[in-house]
């Protein structure tokens, strides 16, 4: 048998349109109605439009909707999947037993007149997978890269298309979803940063593991979820906020992840003007290399670790930035404030290692220029020795190369680099693992080095290969 062929956007348009249960509204807002063109177009849009709407003026909108502060956002677009869905229900009452209903929306700031906007959206589904059953919903968010308006909206008119094919193709099937959405498109065009779905046709499906997909495909450089697990937009959760990041496995988080956040935390306090002391996000940060084991990313591990970091009541970062210099600039562009990061020492000395350079043109003064150009901050934290849990690594005994010596004094001068002081020199030991290894051996002593919430999950899970 052939691989099939995939169909491209009118055609997935003249598929839905021509299934007899599918029958729903389109309302959009931002850049014209690019999706409901797909299905008028295709032909048969009669057993599929109930109607579509374009409420572009605000007082128009509000008036349907309800108030809103933003109308490009998350609450917006939950008001009109709402507002939309609950009005079909009521007025097609009568054929509810043979139809799967469905209601479309998106909002968007597309590219203005001036060229200069953000250009982003929010774009979601709220349908029943069969007739009757409660609703289901789908909501997610792109930012549009192409250079010109009419582009944008003709990719967005692709993505809607494939939106609404994957809900009712491949609700159950994360890695077809996933890849359902980019079809036609490429990432120079389209970034998918959010993603969030609910209901009865996602029976048993996790979000996270959806965002988590976005993040293995490239199809984002990073997605975030809170102290809840609830995946969030990164640039609206970091905007005008200081970031203050610790990278690392957590696998499990331990009592030295848990101390290197608060010890980075007072400094980067001390370190900023009155004013904006309140205004910090401690993030962890895992990358897609630490998630990584034999090539493949383990799901069960890596909810593991976002539900023990959220039990710890912290957010979680999961990125596909290799390097500290294009995690630093991600960053920035997201927060547009100060950034920090706490790293061991040894962290530190891989981070001026040239070797590790070595495939970048423009070499480790560019990755540091990178880094450091971003008003950031490193704030080190003494370890152990590997081979002498008596003695410590501090950055006076950081080993540098006799070449970077004298940058190495201006990152110093400069308080670019400090060393954090108020650390707890019982904790500078403790390595994930090295902890991993004895949860896996069954030893003894393990739980000592976690938190106390930490130690009663893993064990009372049995996460991470756990043996009593």
């Amino acid at each position: 048998m052939g691989v099939p062929q995939k169909l491209n956007a009118r055609q997935k348009a003249l598929e839905i349109n021509l299934d007899p249960l599918l029958y729903g509204t389109f309302a959009e807002i931002g850049a014209g109605q690019e999706v409901a063109r797909h299905f008028f177009q295709a032909g048969g849009a009669a057993g599929t439009v109930a109607k579509t709407m374009c409420a572009y003026d605000m007082t128009v909108s509000d008036t349907i909707y309800g108030n809103c502060g933003r109308y490009v956002s998350q609450e917006r677009l939950l008001g009109m999947l709402g507002y939309e869905y609950e009005l079909l229900i009521e007025r097609l009452t009568a054929r509810a037993g043979e139809t799967r209903f469905f209601a479309y929306a998106n909002t968007v700031q597309a590219r203005s007149y001036k060229g200069d906007n953000d250009c982003h959206g929010w774009m979601g589904v709220r349908f029943r997978h069969e007739p009757l059953a409660l609703f289901s919903q789908v909501i997610v968010h792109v930012r549009l890269l192409d250079r010109e308006n009419l582009q944008q909206q003709e990719a967005l008119g692709i993505i809607g298309v494939n939106l609404l094919y994957a809900a009712f193709r491949h609700p159950a099937d994360r890695e077809s979803f996933i890849s359902t959405l980019m079809e036609d498109l490429s990432t120079a065009r389209i970034e998918i940063d959010m993603i969030a779905v609910e209901g009865p046709g996602f029976a048993g499906a996790d979000s996270r593991l959806y965002c988590l997909e976005l993040v293995k495909r490239r199809f984002c450089q990073a997605v975030l979820f809170d102290a809840d697990g609830r995946p969030q937009r990164v640039a609206d959760s970091l905007y005008k906020k200081n970031v203050l990041l610790l990278r690392g496995s957590f696998r499990p988080p331990t009592l030295l992840n848990l101390d290197m956040l608060r010890c980075g935390l007072q400094k980067f306090r001390a370190a900023l003007p009155p004013e904006e002391q309140d205004r910090i996000v401690e993030l962890p940060e895992i990358s897609m290399s630490a998630l990584i084991e034999r090539g493949a990313v383990d799901n069960q591990d890596f909810l593991a670790r976002v539900d023990l970091l959220a039990a710890l009541s912290h957010g979680v970062l999961i990125s596909n930035c290799e390097s500290y210099a294009e995690l630093s600039g991600y960053l920035a562009a997201c927060s547009k404030k100060q950034l920090a990061f706490v790293m061991v020492v040894y962290s530190l000395e891989d981070l001026l290692d040239a070797r590790h350079y070595r495939d970048r043109p423009d070499g480790l003064l560019g990755a540091l220029g990178s880094l450091f150009g971003q008003s950031t901050k490193i704030y080190v934290y003494p370890a152990a020795e590997d081979n002498d849990a008596g003695k410590l690594r501090t950055l006076a005994s950081v080993d540098v190369a006799d070449c970077l010596k004298p940058l190495w004094q201006y990152l110093r001068q400069n308080s670019m680099v400090e060393e954090i002081s108020d650390y707890n020199r019982e904790l500078s030991g403790i390595w994930s693992r090295v902890v991993l290894k004895m949860i896996q051996n069954g030893e003894h002593g393990w739980e000592s080095l976690v938190p106390a919430v930490v130690a009663r999950l893993v064990a009372g899970n049995a996460l991470f290969g756990y043996r009593g």
